[in-house]
């Protein structure tokens, strides 16, 4: 396979080559079930186990006993929404989130709605930002949660989360977010935060494998399990545990720790220098605001082009996405880009590029040229 050059980061990132070799072992010599305590093939599994289960708490600024591992972060999402409202049963419940959400989470509170759950979707702003007093004034005296992701995963456009956080604890609501796009990019902490959904494929860890963060040592109910049998990780997640995939997340996790910081600031040099330059090709704009966003992203809307056929062609050289790699499927165009007021024709002709480790600035090079290469070529064929 001739693979192009890969700018779609926040769809999925390559397993780091020290997480490949840290996972290996424990397919074949150590393949012990964790749960098994009674030789030491289990007594192994468990080890690692707990050990990925510290170095990921780490990441996050947690505890280890407040890390729950499942199968990624639309479980998790699923765990900490369906399983608070199931919490709450016998009474009047309400919830606020925004339409820019990821589908995990939209779709979630969709099914708690049919079952009698009242939903604020609060709106955003032109460039994606959620209205503080909105928010503020979207409080009822029955809301039982907040939930609002700290990055979002096409724009990436970060939410004042600690300022979120105050507002909740002060209001004594659950805050749930979903941190997907910022673990392991940015510095996250859970101060003031209830539940958070992090997963390993994101941070250069496998796929298959995330965790629900659960504040301990608070008066407000935790989610009540949606996977039942045998009550492994503390009775919240049944089932046996992929412990290949979780040291390979906690593997990922520890080298996000020393090098975030300073790949974070490589990334935005060469986001600005992309970013720059497709600008400068006329009848383009950026989705999104230049301030409060992740290091690594940009999305542009190119005016005057079909957008299937723009994505076709920008993909035979430099992998990229129109948006969530969940909903890429579907030729509608982002509800990101809608709920920011762009027209159907741009949100389709808009492009999600982010960059990652093996990001270079040959690639951004070659992406900038080849980008204006297309753009022209649809537009004089339009």
């Amino acid at each position: 396979m001739n693979y192009s050059i890969y700018l779609d980061y926040n769809a999925t990132t390559p397993c780091d080559p020290e997480v490949i070799e840290a996972m290996i072992p424990y397919f074949g010599t150590h393949f012990g079930n964790a749960a098994s305590k009674s030789h030491p093939y289990g007594w192994v599994a468990e080890n690692a186990v707990d050990e990925a289960r510290e170095k990921v708490a780490q990441l996050i600024g947690a505890k280890a006993k407040e890390i729950i591992f499942t199968s990624g972060a639309t479980e998790s999402i699923n765990l900490g929404i369906k399983g608070t409202f199931e919490a709450y049963l016998g009474e009047k419940q309400h919830y606020i989130t925004c339409q820019t959400e990821h589908k995990a989470v939209l779709d979630t509170f969709a099914e708690i709605k049919k079952k009698g759950a009242e939903i604020t979707f609060l709106p955003v702003d032109s460039k994606g930002n959620i209205g503080f007093n909105e928010l503020e004034n979207a409080i009822l005296p029955h809301t039982k949660m907040i939930c609002l992701m700290w990055a979002n995963n096409e724009t990436g456009i970060i939410h004042p989360i600690q300022k979120i956080a105050e507002l909740a604890g002060s209001r004594n609501i659950i805050f749930f977010t979903d941190a997907v796009q910022a673990a392991g990019k940015i510095p996250v902490i859970t101060r003031g935060i209830h539940l958070m959904a992090i997963s390993a494929h994101k941070l250069y860890g496998p796929k298959g494998v995330g965790a629900l963060y659960v504040r301990h040592n608070n008066n407000l109910p935790k989610p009540l399990a949606q996977i039942h049998g045998g009550g492994h990780e503390k009775g919240m997640r049944s089932g046996t545990l992929n412990v290949p995939g979780i040291v390979g997340f906690g593997k990922a996790a520890e080298l996000r720790l020393t090098v975030m910081n300073q790949e974070e600031k490589r990334l935005e040099t060469l986001r600005n220098k992309l970013e720059g330059s497709i600008l400068e090709i006329p009848d383009t704009f950026l989705n999104g605001s230049q301030e409060n966003r992740l290091s690594h992203v940009t999305n542009i809307a190119f005016g005057g082009v079909e957008g299937e056929e723009l994505l076709k062609k920008v993909n035979q050289k430099v992998a990229v996405s129109s948006g969530s790699a969940c909903t890429s499927i579907s030729p509608k165009p982002s509800h990101v880009l809608h709920s920011m007021g762009l027209d159907s024709d741009l949100g389709r002709a808009s492009i999600r590029f982010s960059l990652g480790k093996n990001t270079t600035e040959a690639d951004i090079e070659f992406t900038i040229e080849w980008v204006k290469k297309v753009i022209g070529e649809l537009r004089k064929n339009a």
